[in-house]
Parts: C-alpha cells; sequence; structure tokens
C-alpha cells in the first residue's frame, strides 16, 4: 500500500523540527528549515553556525542554497520554505532574493524576527519580491525546542 504524501503545513513543519532536533543534538541552536517545491521535500536542514564557524550558516540559508542548486535556478518562486522560528534580518532577505513564494514558521524569535516581531522586512514595500507569511504553525512545540535547548545550555 502506497503512503500518503505530506499536504498540511503541520505535517511540513514537522519535518523542521526534525531537523531542529538534529541541530539541539549537534550543540547547535535546534533550528530547522525544509523547502517544499509541489509538496515535496527539496532540501532539509538545520543551523550549522558553531560546526561550520560561519555567521551566515542559518538553516534558512542553507536550504535555500540546496534547493536552488537541486532545482538549477535561484529563483524560487514556487517554493514554501518552512522553519522553526521566525527569520532574522538576512534570512528574510534572502528570502526575498530567492523570491520564495511563501513563508511559514512556527514561533516568534523576539530579539532578532525580522517578520513583525522586531523588524517587518516583507511588509516594507520597497523590496522587489513580497512573499506570503503564514505564522504560528505548531508554534508551541517549536518554541519548546528552543527553550529546552537554552534551558539545559543555562544547566550545563
Amino acid at each position: 500500500m502506497e503512503s500518503q504524501p505530506i499536504r498540511t503545513d503541520e505535517e511540513f513543519m514537522q519535518l523542521a523540527l526534525a531537523e531542529a532536533e538534529k541541530a539541539a543534538v549537534a550543540g547547535e541552536t535546534p533550528i530547522g528549515a525544509v523547502v517544499i517545491v509541489n509538496n515535496r521535500v527539496v532540501a532539509s536542514g538545520h543551523n550549522m553556525r558553531e560546526t561550520w564557524q560561519d555567521p551566515t550558516a542559518h538553516a534558512e540559508v542553507i536550504v535555500l542554497r540546496e534547493a536552488a542548486a537541486r532545482m538549477g535556478r535561484w529563483r524560487l518562486p514556487d517554493a514554501t520554505l518552512y522553519v522553526t522560528m521566525e527569520p532574522c534580518l538576512m534570512c528574510a532577505g534572502a528570502l526575498v532574493l530567492a523570491r520564495v513564494g511563501r513563508l511559514v514558521y512556527g514561533c516568534r524569535d523576539q530579539r532578532a524576527g525580522a517578520l513583525g516581531s522586531v523588524y517587518d522586512v516583507v511588509r516594507d514595500g520597497r523590496l522587489n519580491h513580497v512573499y506570503r507569511i503564514t505564522p504560528g504553525v505548531l508554534e508551541a512545540e517549536c518554541r519548546s525546542v528552543v527553550q529546552g535547548f537554552f534551558e539545559n545550555l543555562r544547566k550545563a
């Protein structure tokens, strides 16, 4: 019997959460992301800043690079990027530059979020591309992963 394809935002966010868990195990801030095109995962990844010693190695940037390479194009208007936390300025800008069609994120980032929490890049009005945003998908689960990671760091 063939399994049913994933079709809901919650199911795709579960994949991003699995990536966030991988990041936590590796000692990285647990942010995970996946890029979906035509209901298929074309890229998945998580933060790698500590491992790679690269300030740009955020989950969103990593999966955008992977998706562009796999698709053979840098413009991704048919892509939806799922990420467990609201993107920062760099990542929100990278999504604009990649012409992503839609972003779905889990929890807000009150310290550096660039889609309404601290800044509001997409709604600025001066950029050449705007993507649709769906916030708060599996918000509690996404927040719990990040909070648990930092609680464990403080205990250590």
